[in-house]
């Protein structure tokens, strides 16, 4: 059997990527990395409603962006953010039917592509479907609400690789920020309300907090350009969080970042086209258009 022969690229051509950066694709790692919450969380505590739910939430998800996008775009777009809406809304939502399921990822990929501004979606989609679901279908869904128990080594895992994920992706700051805001908000309440601070702190090791704190306020489409912006919007979500669950509001995170995101979005694209006016050169008007 003769073996094909290594050549080399020609002269000025790009080199190819190495085997294990295609591997390491930052499109591949998040659905890889919310795959393993999923694995994790169901085997050790069984957080979904069946797998055969989380699969139609996935498929419908996928079929959804890939007609979305031809339609709108006129392109095949990329699979993995599909994916993961799709396994969110299969970890997250809580229904004994299926319909919910299938409901809920195809109006969170329809929202990428109905409410934009400027090429740009307003909301994270998983977020804004879920959200949707938990408005006006409250009497036939419900949202994940199951904590991880003692067992830390999942818990554990899971933070180190999204860290170093979100790292790679110069995105580990809104998590960051938000992970410390949580906690000093937690302890405030725990004051406020005089309940011990474990119990106040103790949601954020839950497995919605994971896929909210590593893909939802971290997604690149819905989240600020500028670091400081990031940051802004993280600790602004952990203050309305805190005020909900003074409420007593069992979904606080998803609904406040319903509420925050979208405003931070339209208040950037508000600044940056002032500075666009503000910055255009101012045209010269020709000599005979002078006199």
């Amino acid at each position: 059997m003769n073996l094909p022969a290594i050549t080399a690229p020609p002269a000025g051509a790009p080199p190819r990527p190495v085997l294990w950066k295609r591997v390491l694709d930052s499109r591949f790692m998040p659905p890889v990395f919310i795959t393993l919450i999923l694995l994790a969380g169901n085997l050790s505590f069984g957080i979904l409603e069946s797998y055969q739910k989380t699969l139609l939430a996935i498929v419908t998800a996928i079929v959804a962006e890939m007609a979305l996008g031809r339609i709108f775009l006129g392109k095949w777009p990329h699979p993995s953010s599909a994916y993961i809406t799709g396994i969110s809304v299969g970890i997250l939502l809580r229904s004994p039917a299926f319909w919910p399921f299938a409901l809920c990822a195809a109006l969170s990929i329809t929202s990428k592509y109905a409410v934009r501004l400027r090429g740009r979606h307003l909301f994270n989609p998983s977020n804004f479907g879920i959200c949707a679901l938990l408005f006006l279908a409250s009497e036939s869904v419900a949202g994940l609400s199951i904590q991880w128990g003692n067992n830390f080594a999942a818990l554990i895992v899971i933070w180190i690789l999204g860290s170093l994920i979100l790292w790679r992706a110069k995105r580990f700051q809104i998590t960051a920020t938000y992970v410390v805001s949580f906690f000093l908000l937690a302890l405030l309440r725990a004051h406020i309300t005089g309940d011990p601070w474990q119990s106040e702190v103790a949601p954020i090791t839950g497995p919605m907090y994971q896929l909210f704190m590593f893909f939802m306020i971290t997604d690149p489409k819905t989240t600020l350009k500028s670091r400081k912006g990031q940051c802004a919007v993280a600790v602004a979500v952990a203050v309305v969080e805190f005020l909900m669950r003074l409420d007593q509001s069992v979904y606080a995170p998803l609904y406040a970042l319903f509420v925050v995101g979208p405003p931070a979005l339209l208040i950037e694209m508000w600044i940056d086209a002032r500075r666009k006016r503000r910055l255009a050169p101012v045209p010269q008007l020709r000599p005979e258009m002078a006199q």
